[in-house]
């Protein structure tokens, strides 16, 4: 029967050794040597009749030691699930000669050594004494009448124009990304935009004027736009909304088309248009319906700066010790060269450590939180969700919709998609830690503007960057 030991080497790092005896795993070698006997196919004989000596000479090294892995593994797993040995990973085989050793010709005793990583116990910070602060962005009647023009912008009507000349002028523009010289990035980002010229910071606004189809100007995104608007062209660019360095890139911007436009007049046909149904009547009543919509947004971003805080206070203020030799190891092991791939070198590992182990931290805490609390995402939270973002798709309009058979038949399909499973599954749950996190809080309520926030918020982003 085969024996298993273990001993520290190291912290929350262990040495397990499995020892079998031949009559842990011969048996099984035998049945498998007779049943590829029967299946063999080898020129000259009839199948099921090659001599068991030519078979296990042809045949046995390579099947013996199938099956003494296949014990190793089995008991290996075994003592893990039996022991209730919660471990990192995968348990990493380590250097042995026993290996070297195995003879189809003469079984013997084997051991074999592996090195695992244990997950530690610890307390998670106490989230009730965590200094977290709720921002209560400042509605201004200047931001209420920014956003009603630039509906009007969106929806009015534009007439072409031979050159730029105002800041009404809309441009069609390529932006075309460059490196640190100048020249263009091979498989850069390339993308076609309309951009209102007051859009533009008041610098970069005149080096358009007097442009015309075909000319071209060179920005850099944090200088050429305001901190609200780079993020808003960056989205149209693709960038990573959560990267400070997105703001220093530069692009060759090139002009495809100039347009004059004429803003949509603030009339009952427009604010059927923008909210159908009669709600909008009035210039006051769009205004009113604005501010609660901006009022939403920033209630939103101000949510999330919540999360942000929650996440920071436990992985900053929750002490978790790990079994950082292993880890190295392990990365090593998941960084080998690949085809097409270099790897990582040792040193690269090092470097990257310090951030896969916060978001370690953070994997642990949340499944602490899950299990503690008994947090689940059910089938029918999953579909519900899914078709949410069926209905958000189509433009919000459910009740239109509900009913209709092919809904259920695209749920029924996003079901089987694994993949798109698993993303939702941790979606909602990682959803449900947050909202378990907000009812432990006792956050001050903090005034701010929406300026100010959202500097806070690209300053805080560049500093974990």
């Amino acid at each position: 029967m085969a024996t298993i030991t273990k001993k520290p080497i190291g912290q929350l790092h262990e040495k397990i050794s499995v020892k079998l005896d031949k009559a842990d795993y011969l048996p099984a070698f035998e049945k498998s040597l007779k049943e590829y006997s029967k299946k063999a196919n080898i020129p000259g004989f009839r199948p099921g009749k090659v001599p068991a000596g030519m078979i296990k000479r042809m045949y046995g090294p390579s099947l013996f030691m199938d099956e003494v892995l296949k014990t190793v593994d089995k008991e290996l797993i075994g003592y893990l699930q039996n022991e209730n040995v919660d471990i990192f990973a995968q348990p990493l085989p380590m250097e042995t000669d026993d290996l070297a050793k195995l003879d189809v010709n003469n079984p013997s005793e084997y051991t074999f050594d592996f090195e695992v990583g244990l997950k530690p116990r610890f307390d998670m910070a106490d989230l009730g004494e965590a200094d977290i602060k709720a921002y209560n962005i400042d509605i201004t009647d200047e931001m209420v009448n920014q956003e009603i023009e630039r509906l009007q912008n969106r929806f009015g009507n534009m007439t072409d124009k031979e050159t730029v000349d105002g800041d009404e002028n809309i441009v069609n523009i390529t932006f075309e990304e460059l490196d640190a010289d100048g020249n263009l990035v091979e498989g850069g980002k390339k993308v076609e935009d309309s951009v209102l010229l007051k859009y533009f910071s008041e610098e970069t606004r005149k080096d358009f004027i007097g442009k015309t189809t075909g000319d071209e100007v060179v920005i850099t995104l944090g200088n050429a736009f305001s901190t609200g608007d780079a993020e808003y062209i960056g989205k149209d660019l693709g960038l990573d909304e959560n990267d400070a360095t997105s703001k220093d890139k530069k692009f060759k911007v090139t002009i495809t088309k100039v347009g004059q436009l004429d803003k949509k007049e603030l009339n009952e046909e427009f604010f059927e248009q923008l909210h159908p149904g009669g709600e909008v009547k009035t210039e006051d009543d769009l205004k009113a319906k604005t501010k609660d919509e901006i009022l939403k947004y920033w209630a939103t971003q101000s949510r999330n700066q919540i999360h942000d805080q929650i996440f920071h206070s436990l992985v900053d203020h929750t002490k978790i010790d790990f079994p950082e030799a292993f880890l190295k190891k392990w990365m090593v092991t998941q960084n080998q060269p690949q085809e097409g791939q270099p790897g990582k070198t040792e040193e690269q590992i090092e470097k990257e450590m310090p951030s896969f182990l916060n978001q370690l931290k953070w994997t642990l805490i949340s499944d602490k939180i899950v299990n503690d609390h008994a947090i689940s995402v059910s089938p029918d939270e999953l579909r519900d969700f899914t078709k949410q973002q069926l209905f958000n798709y189509m433009g919000g309009n459910a009740p239109l919709v509900e009913e209709q058979d092919w809904v259920n038949d695209y749920v029924n399909r996003m079901m089987k998609d694994r993949k798109y499973v698993e993303e939702s599954y941790n979606r909602l749950q990682s959803e449900k830690i947050f909202e378990w996190a907000e009812q432990q809080i006792k956050p001050t309520s903090t005034p701010i503007s929406a300026d100010d926030f959202t500097k806070m918020v690209s300053e805080h982003q560049h500093h974990h960057h």
